[in-house]
């Protein structure tokens, strides 16, 4: 028997209310203040979206609000979640409150589930923390919740460790375990950052629903300005540790009164459905004849054998020319960065052939290789995987030289890494430092730095400004066009950023399920698409337009409805 608890009760008042709340960190150079004099409130069943920059002070308040500081953190005023004041609450207390009362969505699933626990099992675990509730019950109500969530084949899904399920399905599982206990406030922070587009639209309209069904008080922490149209019923943005505006979402998006919120506003990149050459790159493609600097041909990629063999590409090909960037986009799984591993001799194709500056890569042998890999630069989605905190800045960026160019001197790698610091944009002292001492922005350019001190003639870029604000995302690509003018490479761009490929790319390429569905000039192929797939891409991008958005999500939920009627028909 499944036992199904009631919706959270409604309150008297705000479900969560902060008033003068500030965070102070103590540092080895003194005391940072986070947050100063921040209040603010949620009222059951409403969304405020809290918006603002890397380090705005956001998700402080997030876990502040949770009781989750770490040991060198001080809070001081007020933070009451349904009567239960969090500021100086022992920590039984706050351990009840936590995943009864109010739970927490982190922005990476692969953080809050344990690799090697079954995922109906995580969740049976959260169920039986605050309720007296039998095993086998709390089993069926995990199943109960992966159905819920949308979670297909819940029986089966709720058997499978975290690593065998997609990115999207791992947050839907996180979500599954926020929920289990109908709280009366739901904190999430950047829950859909690392998603694709339609998979985002899905956990909105998940979260959606399940506000408006119990009556659940969401804040959202987020810096993506689509999804705060499309999701929130109030906004309140932080600059540096303060609110400078809050109201109405309506107001706040398209009649917004603080100069820092019009700024942020202004960095947002925008799905535009204007005429295509006022919204395409103004780079051409590259002139018929010219030979590709990357290209792939006819090139499948099966991963397994026998039954469990999965066919990661089928049949693609596509190239990349000098001064001109590719975008791939497609939904998780469609095979983008598999297909940008591919380009880069990291994976080799079951058939096909992939060539790189002219030469066929498998052909080559491994000192060839090298070679030719020393051509190539790569900036990856997450900047702290990608640079080694044992080294400072400077023995990062210098490393590939170090590598690919061992007669330099010391002298000559700490020249050639400070002009490279001068390009993107960093001052040059900040070599001496480690990379966990800068923002993310600064690590992303660091990052850049890495991949472009040899001066190669491709950069492959795999999601480099995902899980970046918007204007620090701005000002990355922007230094990476900048760049890519002055040196002439070749950029492979992997991103499920509809907008941002629309204004960085000159040419697309959509996949789905390892196939190429269309490919073209950006301006012709995302504002006029040939397939339905890619008119389904399109239209879940959130655009930072309340009024907008709330009709295209209506027309995008009237297609799928459309879409299953036909289906059963």
């Amino acid at each position: 028997m499944t036992v199904t608890q009631s919706p959270a009760a409604p309150q008297a008042g705000p479900i969560l209310e902060l008033d003068d709340l500030g965070v102070v960190f103590t540092t080895e150079s003194g005391e940072v203040p986070a947050v100063r004099g921040v209040s603010l409130h949620v009222e059951p069943g409403e969304t405020l979206a809290l918006v603002g920059e890397s380090g705005s002070g956001k998700s402080t308040i997030a876990l502040a609000a949770m009781g989750l500081l770490t040991g060198n953190a001080r809070a001081t005023g007020s933070a009451v979640i349904a009567g239960t004041q969090v500021v100086g609450a022992r920590e039984s207390d706050l351990a009840a409150l936590r995943g009864r009362t109010a739970s927490m969505v982190f922005q990476e699933p692969a953080t809050a589930l344990d690799p090697l626990t079954r995922v109906g099992r995580q969740i049976a675990e959260v169920i039986r923390n605050h309720r007296e509730i039998s095993a086998k019950e709390a089993a069926a109500e995990a199943v109960a919740l992966l159905r819920r969530v949308g979670i297909p084949e819940p029986e089966r899904r709720a058997t499978a460790y975290p690593f065998q399920l997609s990115g999207g399905q791992r947050q839907r599982v996180v979500i599954a375990m926020a929920i289990a206990n109908n709280p009366a406030l739901l904190i999430a922070d950047e829950p859909t950052t690392a998603l694709d587009v339609t998979v985002q639209a899905e956990i909105l309209d998940l979260l959606r629903r399940l506000a408006a069904e119990t009556g659940t008080g969401v804040l959202l922490v987020t810096h993506n300005m689509g999804v705060v149209a499309d999701f929130a019923d109030r906004v309140a943005v932080m600059y540096r540790g303060e609110i400078v505006e809050t109201g109405p979402v309506e107001d706040v998006l398209l009649r917004p009164s603080h100069e820092y919120t019009r700024r942020l506003l202004a960095a947002v990149p925008r799905l535009s459905v204007a005429e295509a050459d006022k919204t395409a790159p103004s780079a051409t493609d590259a002139a018929p004849g010219t030979e590709p600097v990357a290209e792939l041909r006819d090139v499948s990629v099966v991963f397994g054998r026998g039954k469990n063999a999965v066919r990661a590409l089928d049949g693609v090909s596509l190239a990349v020319h000098a001064g001109q960037t590719l975008g791939l986009v497609g939904e998780s799984g469609s095979g983008k960065s598999t297909a940008s591993r591919v380009a880069l001799g990291l994976i080799a194709p079951t058939s096909g052939t992939v060539s790189l500056f002219g030469t066929d890569l498998g052909r080559a042998r491994s000192r060839a290789r090298r070679a030719l890999r020393a051509g190539i630069g790569v900036v990856l989605q997450d900047p702290v995987a990608s640079l080694d905190a044992r080294m400072t800045v400077g023995e990062c960026v210098a490393e590939p030289l170090r590598v690919h160019r061992r007669g330099l001197s010391a002298k000559d790698r700490r020249s050639k890494v400070a002009a490279i610091l001068d390009r993107v944009r960093l001052p040059r002292e900040l070599a001496d430092r480690a990379p966990r001492e800068l923002s993310g922005g600064q690590r992303q350019r660091v990052s850049l730095a890495r991949a472009l001190v040899l001066e190669p003639r491709l950069l492959v870029a795999d999601e480099p400004t995902s899980a970046l604000d918007v204007s620090v995302q701005q000002a990355v690509l922007e230094v990476i066009s900048e760049l890519q003018d002055e040196l002439g490479f070749a950029c492979l761009f992997v991103s499920h950023d509809l907008a941002v490929v629309q204004h960085f790319a000159q040419r697309v390429v959509v996949l789905r399920g390892g196939r190429i569905q269309e490919q073209g000039p950006t301006g012709q192929t995302l504002l006029h698409p040939e397939t339905d797939y890619t008119r389904g891409l399109l239209a879940a991008v959130p655009v930072p337009d309340p009024v907008v958005q709330r009709g295209r999500r209506a027309e995008r939920l009237a297609a799928l409805t459309a879409g299953r009627t036909e289906a059963q028909a």
